[in-house]
């Protein structure tokens, strides 16, 4: 079995920072390439969108919403995926979820934050980003 526990969450004004966690845990864990993990959100009565990830060849992509304010990185021995989130807008107020695809169906050429929630193997239960004005 694997979990992914996110971390990170929190309030903060607009213009603040915060950094959120991702930890892959359990002893499967190696079964999750560092790439093709990634960052969702789903602010209330809105569907869930990829924030910020990590594809296939190691790039990272973003949404044109959180570009220049958002950044994606990863410690591979902690098995930690990151998101610095700088210039926050209450926009960005949402539950946020680290996913992960499988190692042996992560490849070069697999953008993450375009796949659908099935096709993402492991989920995080979320970690509550509030940003006020």
């Amino acid at each position: 079995q694997v979990r992914l526990v996110e971390s990170g969450g929190g309030s903060v004004q607009a213009g603040g920072s915060l950094r959120l966690s991702c930890t892959v845990l359990g002893y499967a864990h190696y079964a999750y390439d560092p790439n093709c993990m990634g960052w969702f959100r789903q602010a209330p009565g809105k569907e869930r969108e990829g924030v910020a990830g990590i594809d296939g060849d190691g790039s990272t992509s973003y949404a044109d919403s959180v570009k220049g304010r958002f950044t994606v990185s990863q410690d591979n021995a902690k098995r930690t995926l990151y998101l610095q989130m700088n210039s926050l807008i209450p926009e960005d107020t949402a539950m946020y979820y680290c996913a992960a695809r499988r190692r042996y169906a992560c490849y070069s050429g697999l953008k993450v934050l375009q796949l659908p929630s099935d096709a993402l193997d492991a989920w995080g239960e979320g970690t509550l980003v509030t940003v006020s004005s």
